[in-house]
């Protein structure tokens, strides 16, 4: 039902976990599909032959997107190679696992993970909304800590928040255009970047803790954004979607 034939998507952070799985599905559905990733170039070409395999065309771009440079580099091969962009998915991020009290968080890893978490996703979507035209749609995956907070990782929390009152904003500024913004907001997701939480039991603990009784997997968070990229959501802008299998009710 969903098809995003001759649509052209962005996708940051799109080697791996939720960014490779958006990257999948929304090829799956028609969408022609570049990534950009910033070191794993075996995982963002594994991405790439799915993409073509699925008939689309596809493109991965390296560089640190945290940058303003690489981001307009971005987006500018997707203008060169297609013409424009339609869906922009802004997924790349970090999230440091040692919970550090704000007395010992130091100003490096404050700056680091706002540099990459929001300056990058400023700066893609500042690019990617340059070359959209009627119909545009821009995506950011935020965080359930973002709407709630989360002790011991204050740096990663307030980044999340910030996208998410960016999206409210781009949502009333880029309405007029008929471009919508919105985000989906996960809970945990058994991706490469929470391995340490999980080892052991703790996949099993953090897991008995949501009512729908298991973690999510990346696809989990590809279908809700795939939809917030199709017509079906043509009315929808502002949104921030939750996906957390019910473990944080702030809708």
């Amino acid at each position: 039902m969903i098809d995003l034939s001759g649509r052209r998507a962005l996708v940051t952070g799109g080697a791996r976990g939720i960014g490779a799985a958006c990257a999948r599905l929304l090829a799956r559905a028609g969408a022609d599909v570049g990534i950009a990733y910033r070191s794993r170039e075996d995982a963002a070409n594994a991405v790439l032959r799915d993409i073509e395999a699925s008939g689309r065309r596809g493109f991965a771009f390296q560089g640190n997107l945290a940058t303003r440079d690489a981001n307009d580099d971005f987006v500018a091969q997707a203008v060169g190679l297609w013409g424009g962009v339609d869906i922009f998915v802004g997924n790349s991020g970090i999230w440091p696992d040692e919970a550090v009290p704000v007395s010992a968080l130091d100003e490096s890893r404050w700056r680091e993970t706002m540099a990459t978490n929001l300056d990058g996703l400023f700066y893609g979507a500042r690019a990617a909304v340059g070359h959209m035209s009627d119909g545009g749609r821009l995506i950011f995956i935020s965080s359930t800590a973002g709407q709630r907070g989360e002790a011991g990782h204050a740096d990663y929390a307030a980044s999340k928040g910030a996208m998410i009152s960016f999206v409210k904003s781009l949502a009333v500024e880029l309405g007029a255009r008929n471009i919508t913004v919105n985000s989906v907001a996960p809970g945990w997701v058994d991706t490469e970047a929470v391995a340490r939480p999980f080892a052991g039991e703790g996949l099993s603990r953090i897991a008995a803790n949501i009512p729908l009784g298991r973690v999510a997997s990346p696809d989990d968070i590809a279908g809700p954004v795939v939809f917030l990229a199709s017509p079906l959501a043509r009315h929808i802008t502002g949104e921030i979607l939750n996906v957390n299998g019910g473990s944080v009710l702030c809708g």
